[in-house]
């Protein structure tokens, strides 16, 4: 029987297995394992050790990352990080905001947290001599983006020869990285660039493909295998992707697996994937991932595939799921009861909330729907971009995150009817999915709102001045400056001169001319108001 390493090996090469290898993507998750925070356990190479080792063996992994953390190199060239104890780091200044591409220099292993990873790598490769060891890098994207910021999307645009240039530095870096998880023993490297997802097929040829093709080139000349990994809605550029020469390509929930399967196997890639992270990991029970990982298995089969989850495992995630999902992967007779449970259908679908009246708010509400923009490189950037705008609307735009690591917000985004992440809706409408909108893209659709919603409070609040006159030349005189006035300010109201006795004497006027303001508002229409609805409307006449 082949040990957890060469199956994977042999998958990964395209071999057909005796039984699909099972591979935890386990991150800071190892912390949670030993009871250590994110911000201390990815800062020692001991405890990385600690919980990997852990990891193993309660998930029975046939391979395991040293590491999952995507900012370690962005570090090393000079971004500052924002730690947190539930996950990993995520960049909090862009290094290119304050200094030229010249300044920066390549970095050595030694340089930040890089020997700390490289440290965890060997150990790691002693302890567990039969487990296939991954190694990840920052690719040349994702670190770009990092060093730069969002401005890179504006970059692709009006400098982008100056993006190759800093897009060719990243590749440098990543093969530092490269000799470094080599040396100390891993049997894969990983290029997970999860920003790629957020661009079309056109730009990823233009300025991803080199770099990617370039570091996939200098693994398989230097003996190793290599794995391609993406986030997000990345459907579009699965085959350019292929077409950078990986071994492997490993993809999240938001890619049917069948179709990965059909585009890899027909480009003759491996490919890995897809456990849902959220609803079934973190939030689901054993029976719910023993049921999705049978069918994971059932698509993927034996011939090229790998069962891992779509991206870094959360923090919290109950170590009860992933064992379910362990057991699956590895006991036939636990796979054939998960199959009799699959038959009998999943029955916990959500409650979704009543959106009907869902942007009638007078302030437009945008709504960004993340993984966590704290754990998630695509999720962080589409977050910036919101923030980044919003304080030029002032008080006319709110918005919030809604982190789907929760149930309520899974169910938030079910009743929104989002099927990926990251997405921005602007009152409950889908605007931008799984791509980062450029800043006037962003103003504009936010524009766009606020002006729809303006014409609708007006048609819904209409207002008219009555000036109850009796054909003296003060009534003249009132008639005339009301006039005066709303053309001065260009309002649409309507101005009525009467003289009625009895209009005067309903609104208690005794002596003319009177000048009487009247609006109307509608409130409701097609159906019938509450009472207690009816009484806020009053509350507002008393």
């Amino acid at each position: 029987m082949k040990t957890g390493k060469e199956l994977v090996m042999s998958a990964i090469r395209l071999e057909k297995t005796e039984r699909v290898p099972w591979v935890p993507f386990v991150g800071c998750h190892g912390g949670y394992l030993i009871s250590k925070g994110a911000d201390e356990y990815l800062k020692d190479a001991d405890l990385i050790v600690q919980g990997q080792l852990k990891a193993t063996e309660i998930y029975e992994a046939d391979g395991i990352p040293v590491a999952f953390d995507l900012q370690v190199e962005a570090e090393a060239l000079g971004c500052d990080l924002k730690w947190e104890k539930l996950n990993p780091p995520a960049v909090s200044s862009h290094i290119l905001d304050t200094k030229k591409l010249a300044e920066l220099k390549v970095p050595d292993l030694n340089t930040a947290r890089i020997p700390i990873m490289m440290d965890a790598a060997a150990k790691l490769r002693k302890e567990l001599p039969e487990t296939a060891l991954y190694g990840l890098i920052t690719g040349p994207f994702t670190l770009a983006l990092h060093l730069m910021g969002s401005n890179l999307f504006m970059e692709m645009y009006d400098n982008p020869d100056g993006l190759k240039e800093l897009i060719k530095f990243c590749t440098e870096v990543g093969k530092v990285m490269i000799d470094g998880y080599i040396k100390a023993g891993c049997d894969i490297i990983a290029l997970v660039d999860p920003m790629t997802s957020q661009i079309s097929p056109s730009h990823f040829r233009e300025f991803v493909t080199p770099g990617c093709t370039e570091l996939f080139d200098y693994i398989r000349v230097n003996g190793r295998l290599s794995s391609f990994f993406v986030c997000g809605h990345a459907l579009k550029n699965l085959e350019v992707m292929c077409d950078c020469r990986p071994d492997n390509l490993s993809v999240d929930e938001n890619i049917p697996l069948d179709v990965v399967r059909d585009i890899c196997l027909e480009r003759k890639v491996s490919f890995g994937g897809n456990l849902r992270l959220t609803t079934s990991l973190l939030n689901g029970t054993p029976d719910k991932n023993s049921i999705h990982a049978y069918q994971c298995l059932e698509t993927g089969g034996n011939n090229g595939y790998i069962l891992a989850p779509g991206c870094d495992i959360p923090y919290e995630t109950p170590v009860a799921n992933l064992q379910a999902v362990a057991g699956v992967a590895r006991d036939s007779y636990k796979r054939e009861i998960a199959g009799a449970l699959a038959s009998k259908g999943e029955t916990d679908e959500e409650n979704l909330f009543d959106m009907s009246e869902y942007g009638r708010y007078d302030k437009v509400i945008v709504d960004v729907i993340t993984l966590d923009s704290e754990a998630c490189a695509p999720c962080q950037y589409m977050v910036e971009s919101v923030k980044a705008i919003v304080p030029q609307f002032e008080d006319l735009v709110i918005w919030r995150e809604h982190k789907i690591k929760s149930p309520e917000s899974v169910q938030f985004m079910a009743s929104l009817m989002v099927k990926n992440v990251p997405t921005i809706c602007i009152d409950g409408a889908i605007k931008f999915v799984s791509v980062i909108p450029s800043r006037n893209e962003l103003i504009e659709a936010i524009q766009a709102r606020i002006n729809k919603k303006l014409r609708i409070k007006i048609r819904r609040k209409q207002a008219k001045v009555i000036i109850l006159t009796d054909g003296s030349e003060d009534s003249d005189e009132t008639v005339d400056n009301v006039e005066t006035a709303i053309k001065e300010l260009g309002v649409d109201v309507e101005a009525v001169s009467m003289n009625d006795p009895e209009v005067a004497k309903s609104y208690g006027v005794k002596k003319f001319p009177a000048v009487i303001l009247c609006t109307s508002q509608l409130k409701t229409w097609a159906e019938v108001p509450e009472v207690k609805i009816i009484k806020e409307w009053l509350k507002d006449l008393s």
